[in-house]
């Protein structure tokens, strides 16, 4: 069955790679992945999968980052003028992009889980000629979108391994759930989708990238751990506008404010018992040289190596906030805009994957686990599935770049798309075969 596996993997090639450019030329950030949503959920149906969609796969109450209901209609219009199906994007109103897809094989048996991410990011494809999306005509149409880190191939790959999968069922038992997961970009996506009963009833489940910490081609990374926690918080400070030469006393400067806070947050203590990590992003304020500033807005971040360390830096996030508002006379208001938890990869499973990689010669390299050092929403569903006796893990399926995640040159060789794809599906089949 496994040689019947990786031949049947071969024989997606040119399917994988015409859906990653077609992805790749159709950038949707989160929450506005109605097209890529739609053509993977009409893919699904077609191979025997059961879907979940719509408010019924993405809890309201959790969803974070979410654009205005302006720009969610404008987005639902673009992504019907470039072939989505109008009655598929009309469920997924207000955001609700997020589905997964179930074909039972028995009733005894492993509930396994996929998830593969579809948003796309806030960065502008180069115009350069020699890149080539833009030489072979697949280069982003969308204004300000790019899959800058690899998503359009994860979606692809979720397809195609469906695809597969639904071959071979006649040799699988228990059940196989692939979630397709909106707005990992900003930690935002996975919460509403657990919330929502995503990760309900699954005994394993697989994350997976590529690329990232697996540096080339001939390497594949089987499990991560130290999963950086993450909170993502939106601040406004309001204050009073005054003359700055005549009245000066008579306004509340938010700027300095939010200046106190910036410098402050990046003050915090660390904490001995792991890593720890703020930013702030981006700091916008006032109106003219000669004005009190009213406004000021931050953007930032907090992260921890576990869960108690993030939350501890949350906790002092919010102290010194208040206290800078204080300090100038102003309010403020929190929004948190998006977040995961830490995670580390299950013994069990990475044994799994370890031994399908094994049928996959192309990967030279194996690496047993890394500790992955950045925020993944992944993290959340993998903890989630941990918490209720489950186990998971994370792979790192190595690509030849052509240059790094999130760079506005981001491409890769996709002939690289076959090994990720046999090791899926194989790691699946070792789960759930009869």
């Amino acid at each position: 069955m496994i040689e019947k596996i990786k031949t049947l993997a071969k024989e997606k090639e040119n399917d994988i790679i015409k859906c990653r450019r077609d992805l790749h030329k159709h950038p949707e950030p989160g929450w506005t992945e109605f097209r890529t949503s739609s053509i993977a959920q009409k893919r699904m149906a077609e191979l025997g999968y059961t879907i979940t969609m719509g408010e019924k796969a993405n809890n309201k109450d959790y969803m974070m980052g979410v654009p205005s209901e302006e720009v969610l209609k404008e987005n639902q219009q673009r992504a019907i003028s470039q072939g989505a199906d109008a009655a598929v994007v009309e469920k997924m109103t207000h955001g609700y992009t997020g589905f997964w897809a179930d074909m039972k094989f028995s009733d005894d048996g492993p509930h396994l889980a996929f998830r593969f991410d579809m948003d796309s990011n806030d960065v502008t494809e180069t115009s350069d000629n020699n890149h080539r999306p833009n030489k072979e005509n697949f280069a982003s149409v969308n204004k300000g979108a790019m899959h800058a880190c690899g998503h359009d191939a994860h979606v692809s790959l979720g397809l195609a391994a469906a695809e597969i999968i639904a071959k071979i069922k006649d040799s699988l038992k228990g059940s196989i759930r692939f979630i397709f997961q909106p707005a990992e970009e900003g930690l935002r996506g996975a919460m509403p989708m657990i919330k929502a009963g995503a990760c309900d009833g699954i005994t394993h489940i697989i994350g997976m990238h590529i690329g990232f910490q697996a540096g080339d081609s001939s390497t594949v990374i089987c499990g991560a751990d130290k999963f950086l926690a993450s909170t993502k918080f939106d601040v406004t400070f309001y204050g009073k506008q005054a003359h700055a030469g005549a009245y000066p006393e008579e306004g509340k400067n938010a700027l300095l404010a939010a200046c106190n806070a910036a410098l402050n947050l990046h003050a915090i203590s660390r904490n001995g018992k792991g890593t720890t990590r703020i930013n702030v992003g981006k700091l916008t304020a006032g109106e003219g040289r000669n004005v009190i500033p009213a406004t000021a807005e931050l953007i930032m971040e907090t992260r921890g190596e576990t869960s108690q360390l993030n939350d501890y830096m949350v906790e002092e996030t919010k102290r010194i906030l208040e206290a800078s508002a204080l300090m100038e006379g102003c309010t403020y208001s929190i929004k948190t805009a998006g977040g995961s938890s830490s995670g580390q990869s299950s013994k069990e499973m990475i044994e799994f994957v370890k031994e399908a990689v094994k049928y996959v010669p192309e990967y030279k390299k194996i690496i047993e686990n890394v500790s992955f050092g950045a925020g993944e929403d992944y993290a959340s569903m993998m903890s989630y599935v941990q918490e209720h006796n489950g186990i998971g893990t994370y792979i790192q399926a190595g690509i030849d770049r052509y240059a790094g995640h999130h760079n506005d040159y981001f491409d890769f060789d996709e002939k690289n798309l076959i090994p990720a794809l046999q090791t899926a599906v194989i790691s699946a089949y070792l789960i759930l075969k009869k």
